[in-house]
């Protein structure tokens, strides 16, 4: 049995997280510890980004959003941001069969006008193709701001003439981003890293938190399992106690 099988085989398939979000943190510590360029980094983790998409399919998590791009990284040397912008160019050319035969929905949360075209016409045409595919919804967070995102709501909520009396958590919800998907149960942040660093910051309200050392580009499929083992190991109580947790818990059994 291989490590990762090994592991696998530790995971409870009926307590899987429903969305995981990824913060995908030191591609260019990761370059720079070699030597390298940090697109290098930003390229070698373009492969983890399709090691974790295949194993969240093949696991059965229902959404994956993945941190790509923020929007205090347009303040990158533009050098870089050029770089960036051309790997991702590259990724959405290259995994657009990988993600139809795999009935992945690609989704993008963010302030997608500031995209260039080279990236905006790939994605929006992948995002057209990919609507009707229902066994995993892929999100990238690009150009994306947590703090950006609730003054977007806001903003949609006043344009709606939506009275205070009229405001809930569901109504604010819908005009997020993330409407539709799952709630977030699990957030992963690779890179050693102990922040959030503005992503989905409603969303996390009462997601389980991950850190590791682990840099982007070294986070593959046996990582990523340790953090679900990890996850699993939590009693999440929403705001209940433990006994009511339990409780419930029979009644479901």
């Amino acid at each position: 049995m291989s490590a990762l099988d090994s592991l696998l085989s530790q995971l409870d398939p009926k307590r899987l997280p429903r969305h995981v979000g990824i913060i995908m943190d030191g591609n260019g510590r990761w370059a720079e510890a070699r030597g390298q360029d940090r697109l290098v980094g930003h390229r070698e983790g373009s492969r983890s980004v399709r090691a974790i998409t295949r194993l969240s399919r093949r696991l059965g998590i229902r959404a994956l959003t993945l941190y790509a791009f923020s929007s205090q990284n347009w303040q990158r040397p533009a050098e870089e941001v050029a770089g960036l912008m051309a790997l991702l160019r590259e990724y959405l050319v290259g995994e657009r069969d990988e993600i139809m035969d795999n009935d992945i929905r690609l989704s993008a949360l963010g302030d997608l006008d500031k995209l260039p075209r080279l990236v905006r016409e790939p994605l929006d045409a992948l995002m057209a193709e990919s609507a009707g595919n229902r066994s995993m919804t892929l999100s990238l967070a690009l150009s994306y701001g947590g703090r950006d995102e609730l003054l977007m709501a806001c903003r949609a909520l006043l344009a709606q003439g939506c009275a205070p009396g009229e405001l809930d958590e569901a109504r604010f919800e819908q005009c997020l981003y993330t409407a539709g998907l799952p709630p977030l149960d699990l957030v992963i942040r690779t890179s050693g890293e102990l922040r959030l660093s503005n992503f989905l910051l409603w969303q996390s309200a009462y997601a389980e938190l991950h850190f590791t050392e682990a840099l982007w580009p070294d986070f593959r499929e046996e990582a990523f399992v340790r953090a679900l083992i990890d996850y699993q190991a939590r009693e999440r109580r929403l705001g209940l106690t433990s006994a009511q947790v339990h409780s419930t818990a029979m009644k479901l059994a």
